[in-house]
């Protein structure tokens, strides 16, 4: 019997939509040689991570085994799985595989930070194959809402493996290459140890749309409104509808600006990678205040509310110098993400307030989602045919949806969350041994793991407010002059109606009045009596205990 075995690791994207990253492995426990697919990132909220800039999956487990990784392979360019490559090359140092397009958008991201170009290497679609390893690896085509998407055909000596990415069964996508059923027949019919497949719209119950069925009824929307500036905004990364909305605009009579860096950098890396082919023509900001405004159509960055992207400052005021007045029509062809609703609805607001008619995709026309409906997932399943199938890229409840659904088709499966590591040697999946996994926190220019307080902290003080306690002692550990306060987010007067920090003040010289000479010549425990003191007060005053520091310097 042969101790080698084939592992799954998931350490971001299962049990959450965003952040992916999943880790293969075959060899003997502990001495697997791997492979890392997707390394993505998750976007933060004001409430649970305020000011950080991005979130990125714990790699330390990864780090840990740095020597055993042979090759990190990214399905496609979108931020949730490729987000986080240049923030962990330093760490990881392995060779990065993808396909043209991928390739490019990594490229540019290593580039920002310094790193070489050439630590991407391009791979051709299936049947070119990658060996690193133990593992044979090829990039199966699949249609998504970006150019060049694919599954991964990861062969091992037990078996193959069919990690499926982001994915839509469509035939027309306009972008990028259409879903052929017959090549996945043919890559599946000597058998498939395991499908691990995208779960997002696992609840959506009726088939998937095609990208060719929005074109029309973006055209008729546009050729509608005759009167001011038509703006639309997408995801920038989904170029076949920038493409559609583009061209719609053109037929529609109208010259196309593009706005937002995200949005010209998408659009430039299709046309050199040669995914994008005949893009109508553009023109500049500056040469679109020359043009009547009946005659123009923006397309923006911006669709999930980004505060800093194109359509917030449209909203907010002006950019670029083009402001949208009152008669404008704005269009959200896209489905916003949960979470940031209301960033949106802000927005919407903002711009209803100037004016502007505002669509968004409740009728269903203007948008299709890029990941497969419920009947197209059971349609993969019987086109791969897997034995065993584990869910990915979903939250809780759609990986079980999955798993329900997989096992009423007689299928093997496993809900395996982040951290779950999944022994598949055998005929059945089994919980091999359970992997601490979390987040971790780009904040600015550095990265903090997420229970490294930081952020933590920056949460209390905005619930709490924050007071700095000031006290200076003399040689003989004796108060000189009164201790001070400073206040930051709170109430300036309380119950009392007496001044806040006054009170605090009186507070802590009473105490200073009456503490005996140990308990002065103790920083610690003088500290720790101040901050409760200030605290005491807080709660009596305003009924908050803010946040404390104090600082106590001596003479000697």
């Amino acid at each position: 019997m042969s101790s080698e075995r084939l592992i799954y690791l998931p350490l971001g994207g299962a049990g959450e939509i965003g952040m992916n990253a999943y880790v293969y492995g075959y060899g003997e426990p502990e001495q697997e040689r791997l492979i890392v697919v997707d390394l993505g990132v998750t976007f933060p909220d004001m409430d649970s991570s305020p000011g950080v800039d991005l979130i990125l999956p714990d790699i330390t487990w990864l780090v840990e085994r740095k020597e055993r990784i042979d090759g990190i392979f990214i399905t496609h360019a979108h931020e949730d799985h490729v987000g986080a490559i240049s923030h962990t090359y330093d760490e990881l140092g392995a060779p990065i595989f993808a396909r043209p397009f991928t390739a490019n958008i990594a490229r540019r991201k290593l580039e920002e930070r310094g790193y070489p170009e050439d630590a991407v290497t391009i791979s051709d679609a299936w049947p070119e194959i990658v060996t690193v390893g133990p593992f044979n690896v090829g990039f199966l085509p699949i249609s998504h809402s970006i150019p060049e998407s694919a599954a991964l055909v990861i062969d091992s000596p037990h078996g193959r493996v069919i990690h499926s990415g982001d994915f839509k069964l469509d035939e027309t996508p306009l972008v990028g290459e259409p879903f052929d059923p017959n090549l996945w027949a043919e890559v599946c019919k000597n058998g498939v140890k395991a499908l691990v497949c995208d779960s997002t719209n696992i609840f959506a119950l009726s088939p998937g749309r095609s990208e060719a069925t929005v074109g029309p009824e973006i055209e008729k929307l546009v050729r509608s409104h005759s009167d001011g500036i038509v703006v639309a905004t997408t995801f920038a990364s989904n170029v076949a509808r920038v493409k559609t909305l583009a061209e719609a605009g053109v037929r529609a009579g109208r010259s196309i600006v593009l706005l937002g860096r995200a949005m010209r950098r998408m659009i430039e890396a299709s046309i050199e990678t040669g995914v994008l082919k005949d893009f109508p023509s553009v023109i500049s900001p500056e040469d679109a205040r020359q043009v009547p405004r009946e005659n123009l159509m923006l397309l923006v960055t911006g669709s999930q509310g980004e505060r800093r992207a194109a359509s917030a400052q449209l909203a907010n005021g002006k950019y670029m110098g083009m402001e949208l007045k009152e008669g404008d029509l704005f269009l959200f062809s896209s489905k916003t993400i949960p979470g940031n609703e209301r960033g949106v609805i802000r927005i919407m607001n903002q711009l209803s307030e100037k004016g502007v008619d505002v669509v968004d995709d409740s009728s269903g026309h203007y948008h299709v989602s890029g990941h497969a409906n419920r009947p197209d997932i059971e349609l993969l399943q019987d086109i791969v045919n897997p034995q065993i199938v584990i869910p990915m890229h979903g939250e809780h409840r759609h990986l079980r949806e999955h798993v329900k659904l997989s096992k009423k088709k007689g299928r093997s499966a496993v809900l395996a969350i982040n951290g779950m590591m999944i022994d598949l040697s055998g005929n059945a999946p089994k919980v091999a041994e359970y992997i601490e996994t979390g987040r971790t926190y780009l904040d600015g220019s550095v990265q903090v793991g997420a229970l490294d307080g930081v952020v933590r902290d920056r949460i209390r003080m905005s619930l709490n407010g924050h007071v700095l306690v000031t006290l200076i002692l003399d040689e003989q550990d004796e108060p000189l002059g009164e201790p001070w306060c400073e206040t930051k987010g709170l109430a300036e007067r309380g119950n009392s109606n007496a001044v806040l920090v006054e009170i605090f003040e009186e507070d802590l010289s009473q105490f200073l009045g009456r503490a005996d000479a140990k308990t002065l010549q103790d920083d610690d425990v003088l500290e720790e009596a101040l901050r409760r003191i200030v605290r005491k007060a807080g709660k009596d005053e305003i009924g908050k205990k803010p946040e404390v520091t104090v600082v106590i310097s001596r003479m000697h």
